[in-house]
């Protein structure tokens, strides 16, 4: 029987890129035009998974029921109190810890197919006496995997850090991206493109974007940001023929190139504090954010700064999905939306329930929303309105995004046990 293992070690020999003496899931090809890392189709290697949009790898066939009695591969309790999701490489499942009892924040590291724990690194001490927004968590970003190392971003103390590591869970650089004055916390998580692991610090005192060279940390240019408080990761997505770095918020749409920082354009279109990243339909960018207004807006792609359409419905923390045409969105008070995406029409809108942080997931058609109360509700990524197929109930509280990949869905949840709240660590087959 052919085993993942072996299966991604035969990928790997086919593209000529054997990493370490392990596995290379993620290689590099000629027809990625991003110039990225591409994924394997059976791993969730970064934050918005393979195509950094939120959408599960085609052919993926993943449970529609479970609770927390039946449905699960396994659960594993994780320390402290943290809202990062996690990402899933060969077979390895990362997520970020914070864990006041120790002070440290953390890569916890487990089995994808026991979730025994295979290695944690401390990378962080006594850099978690920051005050936040009471949802946010001093480990609220998502690691990012090339195949060869992980990478995390982390607030500890006043400054923001990328650091690197072995998949052996070894430190194997450190940079600092810039001091940090906190508003409502740090969430951003590191970006792969070509060479570069790519970060962000925005916040109060002014940030900056900054590429490093992913195996040994020189920085290969670096741009500072605005003096205002800023939440959103970077993305780089195709957009009017070629890679464009976007970056939303702090009242701009900044569009930069990957390979050099250079500006392509910036507009005004988006409000100050933004969230969830953007996606695109090649020629329009969907921003979204929360303060000091609600809005929703398409911005051309090509630098023309024209503004397309634009709506004040309130998507601050849930970043959106796109798919045939229509824009996904789940309000952060519970509602489920969708326009279409070239003109901005509300095509339907129908209430799910709860508050939402964690962001939607499509995967075979379906879109999987989890509600803070760790409520999951599953339903057709259609033009045609609201139709629940099914709603599963796992832990008390969930504001992580779940990993959809090998037909399983990985999540960080917590319940209360007694008067305590222990997060875990789920793998749902």
């Amino acid at each position: 029987m052919t085993t993942r293992r072996s299966f991604t070690r035969q990928l790997a020999a086919l593209s000529g890129s054997v990493t370490l003496g392990l596995t290379a899931p993620l290689i590099q090809a000629a027809q990625n035009t991003s110039a990225g890392p591409v994924a394997s189709p059976g791993d969730w290697p970064w934050w918005r998974g393979p195509s950094w949009n939120g959408i599960a790898a085609a052919g993926q066939q993943p449970p529609t029921s479970w609770s927390n009695d039946q449905g699960l591969a396994w659960q594993v309790p994780v320390p402290g109190r943290s809202h990062g999701s996690p990402i899933v490489v060969d077979d390895h499942v990362l997520i970020e810890i914070a864990d006041a009892a120790r002070n440290v924040q953390s890569l916890l590291c487990v089995d994808r197919e026991t979730g025994k724990t295979l290695w944690e690194t401390v990378i962080h001490k006594d850099g978690l006496n920051v005050k936040n927004n009471e949802k946010s968590t001093m480990a609220s970003a998502s690691p990012a995997c090339d195949g060869e190392r992980c990478y995390v971003n982390f607030l500890s103390g006043d400054a923001v850090w990328m650091t690197a590591l072995s998949r052996t869970g070894s430190i194997l650089w450190q940079v600092k991206l810039s001091g940090y004055v906190n508003h409502q916390g740090f969430g951003s998580s590191p970006l792969l493109y070509d060479n570069l692991v790519i970060g962000v610090s925005d916040n109060k005192a002014g940030g900056a974007i900054v590429a490093m060279q992913r195996d040994s940390g020189k920085i290969v240019w670096r741009r500072d940001r605005p003096a205002k408080p800023n939440y959103p990761s970077p993305v780089i997505l195709e957009a009017a023929g070629r890679p464009q770095l976007f970056l939303t918020g702090c009242d701009l749409v900044t569009s930069l190139d990957p390979a050099t920082g250079k500006t392509l354009w910036e507009v005004p279109g988006a409000t100050t504090e933004c969230v969830t990243t953007t996606v695109t339909d090649g020629q329009r960018i969907f921003t979204s954010g929360g303060y000091p207004k609600n809005h929703v807006s398409a911005v051309a792609a090509d630098g023309s700064g024209k503004l397309i359409w634009e709506n004040s419905a309130r998507v601050y923390v849930p970043s959106m999905l796109l798919h045939d045409g229509v824009l996904h969105a789940v309000l952060d008070a519970g509602v489920a939306i969708c326009w279409d995406s070239a003109t901005g029409t509300e095509l339907w809108k129908g209430r799910l329930g709860g508050t939402f942080s964690s962001s939607p997931v499509l995967a075979n058609g379906r879109i999987y929303a989890t509600n803070e109360e760790g409520r999951t509700f599953i339903y057709p990524a259609s033009r045609d309105g609201l139709k629940i197929e099914a709603e599963n109930q796992l832990g008390d509280s969930v504001f992580a995004t779940p990993a959809i990949c090998g037909g399983r869905i990985y999540q960080r949840i917590a319940r209360m046990e007694g008067a305590v709240r222990q997060e875990y660590l789920v793998c749902i087959r």
